[in-house]
């Protein structure tokens, strides 16, 4: 089950990155063929990872790590590639999504499904 689980949260976190460079190539490229092709590319493959991610994980945890892969891998990428600034602000909010994850995938939904 455990092996199960870390899987739907690659899959989720893999879906969020996709999320991410769907916007990215947006911003990118130029020529409009390119640009939609990506953009339609990454997100038929974000819907993909996501969808499997809803095989293995609740559908609370697979969004809000969806949520916060995309968000973290958005602002890392508006950094590095942008030159974007990011204030404290932004850090602490990323931080507490980061825990709220964390808290989330320790969560014991199937197990209190079962004691009901």
């Amino acid at each position: 089950m455990e092996g199960k689980k870390s899987r739907g949260y690659a899959w989720a976190i893999s879906a969020g990155v996709n999320a991410a460079l769907a916007a990215i190539s947006a911003k990118l490229f130029s020529s409009q063929v390119i640009k939609y092709g990506l953009v339609i590319i990454f997100n038929v493959t974000m819907w993909g990872c996501y969808v499997n991610s809803l095989k293995a994980l609740s559908s609370l945890q697979a969004t809000v790590t969806n949520f916060a892969a995309n968000f973290l891998s958005s602002g890392l990428a508006g950094f590095f590639l942008f030159e974007e600034a990011l204030p404290f602000q932004w850090f602490a909010g990323a931080l507490l999504i980061v825990i709220g994850v964390f808290i989330l995938s320790k969560s014991s939904i199937e197990r209190k499904a079962s004691t009901d």
